[in-house]
């Protein structure tokens, strides 16, 4: 297992473009290599931080606070799924009638799903699964999203491979 900065948002969280107040965070060079420098390694100490940045081991601490608190960043141990448990992971496409935010509340709403974004093109939602073995997944592909108000149909891509996982996007 890893620890990585994780710059994304989940489901219980606004835009990570938004402050609490609704309006956009600054984001100054610096707290941008911060976040850098945490999407390296997330265990890095503030002062080895701050002397890549420029700033005090308490300034740096204040600054990554500040990010987690507007929610333009998150923390977080990064696991291989498959050493943990979970032999199954799948995307799953969803095609929605009606009101897509609905479909994608509920589905945020499951422990198995991981991710959930609502997309333009062939799916109206798509949501990863991550699953103990294929009878978990079975259950709740066929039992619960595809028994969800709106959901009109489902396409379910099994990974066979788990090749890359990072989330070393930068700060572009």
């Amino acid at each position: 297992m890893h620890s990585e900065a994780v710059a994304s948002r989940s489901a219980e969280q606004r835009d990570p473009r938004e402050s609490r107040n609704g309006s956009t965070p600054h984001l100054d060079a610096v707290s941008l290599a911060i976040i850098e420098q945490l999407q390296e390694d997330g265990r890095r100490p503030y002062a080895a931080i701050g002397k890549a940045v420029g700033l005090s081991e308490a300034a740096v601490r204040q600054r990554v606070q500040k990010l987690l608190d507007q929610g333009v960043m998150q923390i977080v141990a990064v696991t291989d799924p498959l050493t943990v448990g979970f032999r199954r992971q799948a995307m799953v496409g969803v095609n929605v009638e009606g009101d897509v935010e609905n479909v994608a509340d509920a589905l945020t709403a499951m422990p198995e799903v991981e991710y959930v974004v609502m997309t333009a093109g062939s799916y109206d939602l798509l949501a990863e699964i991550v699953c103990e073995d294929d009878d978990h997944l079975l259950d709740v592909i066929n039992k619960r999203i595809r028994a969800l108000p709106g959901v009109r149909s489902t396409e379910s891509f099994v990974y066979l491979k788990l090749k890359k996982q990072t989330y070393m996007w930068g700060t572009r």
